[in-house]
């Protein structure tokens, strides 16, 4: 209608593979990874194979991005896919989030905000119709952040209050210009974001979505119990366990720093 394309979903697979966890110290992306990463290629491989050349985009994000043995990495993955992959910049990343976020969503003329907590970087976009106004992306992510601050899963006070600090130090340098432009309404995409609503909904901290108060009691039920294994939680799935405290820390910093309060 009135030419305006509409982006939508006809086949889904999807595989988490950690790829964050794989780098050391030095940012070089360690062997296990590389062959995790370079099996799950395969898979995807093997069901887009006879797609013609033109019609696939492969891209990647951060891990890609700082991995020092890049030159390794990359080749590997590619012949694993059958297909070039295209490592992108934080503001491509923070693009295509926008454009799958708002293609979505209902039509509206707001201007939405929209927070993507990933692996090793955190997506920040304001933007209005399927257009980004502003955009960025800063290094701080749910599989990092769980390296850094919560190793294994093991949730302590203190640890929750370093992810914080330094989280709330990494968005400094965005509060100024998004709070300047604005958002009507705010959203979470991917991971972290639908792991939090479910827990929080299902253990009946939020009564709909994302709330400060809500992850606040998240943060204390984590706390108390040393991990997000506690029976009281519910919606959490397994395979989330171990970074949803670090992912938590972040939503946290991001609601207080920007104001958001849904």
């Amino acid at each position: 209608q009135d030419g305006i394309s509409q982006v939508y979903s006809i086949d889904r697979l999807k595989e988490t593979v950690r790829l964050a966890a794989g780098l050391d110290d030095k940012k070089i992306l360690r062997e296990e990874a590389i062959q995790r990463a370079v099996s799950v290629l395969q898979r995807f491989g093997e069901r887009i194979h006879d797609f013609p050349a033109h019609r696939v985009r492969a891209v990647a994000t951060n891990t890609f991005r700082v991995a020092k043995n890049i030159d390794e990495l990359l080749p590997r993955a590619e012949q694993a896919l059958g297909f070039p992959i295209e490592v992108i910049p934080g503001h491509e990343e923070a693009r295509l989030v926008f454009s799958g976020v708002a293609h979505e969503l209902p039509p509206s003329d707001e201007c939405r905000l929209v927070i993507d907590i990933g692996g090793g970087s955190t997506e920040f976009i304001i933007g209005q119709h399927l257009d980004p106004k502003l955009m960025k992306s800063l290094v701080l992510g749910c599989v990092s952040y769980t390296k850094m601050y919560f190793p294994g899963g093991v949730v302590t006070a203190q640890a929750f209050e370093k992810a914080e600090l330094a989280a709330r130090k990494e968005l400094e340098v965005i509060v100024k210009p998004f709070r300047k432009m604005g958002w009507t309404q705010a959203y979470g995409s991917s991971g972290t974001a639908k792991a939090l609503v479910a827990v929080l909904q299902d253990s009946g901290f939020s009564s709909l979505g994302i709330t400060l108060e809500g992850m606040l009691k998240l943060k204390k039920v984590l706390i108390n119990y040393g991990s997000a294994r506690s029976p009281e939680l519910r919606g959490l799935k397994i395979d989330r366990m171990e970074v949803l405290p670090a992912g938590l820390a972040i939503m946290i910093s991001a609601f207080r720093e920007l104001k958001i309060e849904r």
